[in-house]
């Protein structure tokens, strides 16, 4: 008979009435307590138990459709400026954590849907358009957003898949924007 292999027995503890293991009460404890997963996870949201990219990208669009409208040369500075820092931030954090671009590694979402906004007017339904489009394209990864999330490792790898599916959501809102304006 072949070697068994031992299988951690997980503990679990009831909180707030709900099931949680060791594992994620450590995790949410690292998150809270360390600026660098703090920052990954998006202050916080990324440990929301379901969809945290998705409540990123909303939290960060709604943001923005409460600031005021920011010059494009400066905003899009900011975008450079956090796709830089997210990087590295993102390739730390799932270095320390183990994991590489953890579900609650939600800090390339909210660069993404900055990204995505770029191109958007300043008005609800193309900021709504602009984040259902860059959820899909995050989601769905049409190529070549697939093969760079599965071949590049590390921060630039986690940053990079949410850019190009920021760059689709843009292109295709920036084309409704304009069909939608001659009609």
């Amino acid at each position: 008979m072949g070697k068994s292999i031992p299988f951690p027995t997980p503990h679990f503890v009831i909180s707030n009435g709900k099931l949680k293991t060791t594992a994620t009460q450590n995790l949410i404890r690292d998150v809270v307590r360390d600026p660098v997963h703090w920052l990954a996870f998006g202050l916080g949201s990324g440990l929301l138990p379901i969809a945290p990219g998705t409540w990123a990208s909303l939290f960060t669009a709604i943001v923005f459709w409460l600031v005021a409208p920011v010059p494009k040369i400066a905003f899009a500075a900011v975008i450079v400026l956090m796709f830089v820092v997210g990087v590295w931030i993102c390739g730390e954090s799932a270095r320390r954590i183990g994991v590489h671009d953890h579900g609650g590694i939600v800090f390339d979402e909210i660069v993404g849907m900055l990204l995505t906004l770029t191109v958007v007017s300043h008005e609800p339904i193309w900021i709504t358009t602009a984040f259902f489009l860059f959820r899909i394209a995050d989601i769905w990864k049409p190529w070549p957003i697939r093969d760079v999330d599965h071949r590049l490792a590390g921060g630039l790898g986690i940053m990079l898949d949410d850019v190009l599916a920021a760059f689709y959501a843009a292109l295709i809102t920036l084309f409704m924007q304009r069909l939608f304006a001659v009609i």
